[in-house]
């Protein structure tokens, strides 16, 4: 008997417990709910934080993030109002401020966020197609500024046309007409921002090629005006170089000049001092150029070219 009452207590106990745990359910500070009885929402959501009652077995729970979520769109390809076809990539920040409204129109986050890219997506699509690409490029009216090809100071470009509302105000749209669309779905969108532009890839390529033969025609003409300029300092230093040595040639001559009228006046004062043996060295001279080894030398007997040899030989 005392066993069958201990297994009694026990299962009392466990029952309680069970009954304990479905009665009561906890809300984080990030999180809220709602409560489902047969699959139905009813009653108001729970919002604040700590321990609250539901039903047992009957009724359930579904949470919901109390945090602000993250919206990140696909990149779409839109045509301006210029013509221009570019890709526009969005993001956006968003809130659930009606957690019964939003189960009952999206159900979940993932539903959500395909909705929010319908309506983001469209409403960017619209303002985009209704204005030029450089609205949506540009903030200000602020003078853009490019490097001169023949300075190093930068020079003002003057053919950007005037922005009327700029890429602030766009978004400021965008952002103004999705967000009187989502809190049908208890939803609020805190943010949108335009992340990235680019152009499609059939133009980003024709302006890649412009870009580059524009690079390509200024560095040909650097090109020319260095080749201009070799010309210039290698014709300097031909000039130059011809001046140096006809300046030298001119010297060398000179002193060439000036050492043969030295020589001329010194032989000439030898031979005024004394002919004769003046007559006798430069006979003994050519004497030493002309006898040279192995050589033959046929001349007459009274040849004066050896008049001395032969007072030698009458000695």
């Amino acid at each position: 008997m005392m066993k069958i009452t201990q297994i009694g207590s026990i299962v009392v106990i466990f029952l309680v417990l069970l009954l304990a745990s479905s009665s009561f359910y906890t809300v984080d500070e990030t999180e809220q709910a709602i409560i489902l009885q047969f699959g139905e929402p009813i009653g108001q959501a729970t919002t604040e934080a700590g321990i609250h009652f539901k039903l047992p077995f009957i009724q359930d729970v579904v949470r919901f993030e109390k945090r602000i979520i993250e919206w990140d769109g696909d990149p779409n390809q839109i045509s301006t109002e210029d013509k221009r076809y570019i890709w526009v990539n969005t993001f956006g920040r968003w809130k659930i401020t009606d957690p019964l409204k939003f189960y009952q129109t999206v159900n979940n986050e993932s539903n959500a966020q395909s909705r929010l890219d319908d309506i983001i997506d469209g409403v960017t699509r619209d303002i985009i197609t209704n204005n030029k690409l450089i609205e949506v490029v540009r903030n200000t009216n602020r003078t853009m500024m490019a490097i001169g090809e023949d300075q190093e100071d930068t020079v003002p470009i003057t053919s950007v046309d005037p922005i009327q509302h700029g890429r602030t105000e766009i978004r400021r749209l965008i952002l103004e007409r999705a967000g009187e669309t989502v809190p049908q779905y208890g939803i609020d969108l805190i943010d949108v921002q335009i992340k990235h532009i680019d152009y499609i890839e059939e133009v980003r390529k024709k302006v890649y090629d412009r870009m580059i033969a524009e690079r390509t025609r200024i560095a040909e003409k650097y090109r020319s005006e260095g080749e201009g300029e070799r010309a210039k300092i290698n014709g300097d230093r031909q000039k130059r170089l011809q001046e140096i040595e006809s300046e030298a040639y001119r010297k060398a001559q000179e002193l060439k000049g000036a050492a043969d009228a030295e020589a001329t006046r010194i032989y000439a004062e030898a031979f005024g001092r004394d002919p004769e043996f003046y007559s006798f060295m430069q006979t003994l001279d050519s004497y030493r150029t002309t006898m040279i080894k192995n050589s033959t030398l046929i001349l007459k007997t009274d040849a004066d070219y050896l008049k001395y040899l032969k007072k030698l030989n009458s000695r």
